[in-house]
C-alpha cells in the first residue's frame, strides 16, 4: 500500500514539475505577481511581524519581491538551510544580494543567524495542493518534518492553476495546511 501511494506522489511530482518547467514565461510572471500581493495581503490582514518563507529556485513561484517588500517594512523573514536528515536550519534574512549557495540548488542567508522564536506565518512551497489543504513537495520530507513541530503558525501554500488537485494521495506524516493561494480565478479576482 505505501508503496503504491508512493509511486502515485512520484508521478505526480514528475508531471507538476514538467508542467512548471514548460509554463510560459509571461504568463508565469503574471502568475508570480499576482501571488506577492496577495501574500502581502495576508501579511497585513494578519498583522505578521515574524514569517518563515523559501528562497525560490528553478521554476518555483518567484515570491523575492514579496520577501523583498517584507523585509523593507522591517518584518523578520526566516528561511531554511537544508541539513542532513531531513532538518532545517532556520536563518534570519536581512538581504536577497548576501545568500550563499546549499544542496539541491537551494540557497541560504550569509551570516548563520539562526532563529529560535515561533512564526505567525509559514509560506510552505510545493508542487501540488489539494482542495483541503495538503500538499505534495519534492520527496525529502524536511517540510514535512518540519512542520510536524509548528503548531501555531498559519501555513499558506501556493500554486500555480495546474498545481491544484481535487485529491492528492496522502501518508501519516502529511501536513494540512490553513490556506493554499491559487491563481485559478485570476481573471475573475477571486482568492482561493
Amino acid at each position: 500500500m505505501k508503496s503504491a501511494i508512493r509511486t502515485q506522489k512520484q508521478t505526480i511530482r514528475n508531471q507538476m514539475l514538467r508542467y512548471r518547467d514548460q509554463m510560459p514565461k509571461s504568463q508565469k510572471l503574471v502568475y508570480d505577481e499576482w501571488i506577492c500581493v496577495s501574500l502581502w495581503e495576508e501579511v497585513v490582514s494578519r498583522q505578521v511581524k515574524t514569517l518563515h518563507a523559501y528562497l525560490p529556485m528553478g521554476s518555483e513561484i518567484d515570491i523575492s519581491p514579496f520577501i523583498e517588500q517584507c523585509l523593507e517594512k522591517g518584518l523578520v523573514v526566516v528561511v531554511p538551510k537544508t541539513l542532513p536528515k531531513r532538518r532545517f536550519e532556520n536563518l534570519i534574512l536581512t538581504s536577497l544580494q548576501a545568500l550563499e549557495n546549499g544542496v539541491f540548488g537551494t540557497r541560504f542567508p550569509s551570516g548563520n543567524h539562526i532563529f529560535q522564536g515561533v512564526y505567525d506565518m509559514m509560506i510552505i512551497p510545493g508542487l501540488a495542493y489539494d482542495s483541503k489543504g495538503y500538499r505534495l513537495g519534492y520527496g525529502g520530507g524536511y517540510y514535512d518534518t518540519f512542520l510536524a513541530k509548528q503548531n501555531n503558525a498559519f501555513k499558506i501554500g501556493i500554486c500555480y492553476p495546474f498545481q491544484k488537485m481535487e485529491s492528492l494521495p496522502k501518508e501519516s506524516h502529511d501536513i494540512q495546511l490553513d490556506k493554499v493561494l491559487s491563481t485559478f480565478d485570476i481573471e475573475d479576482g477571486q482568492n482561493r
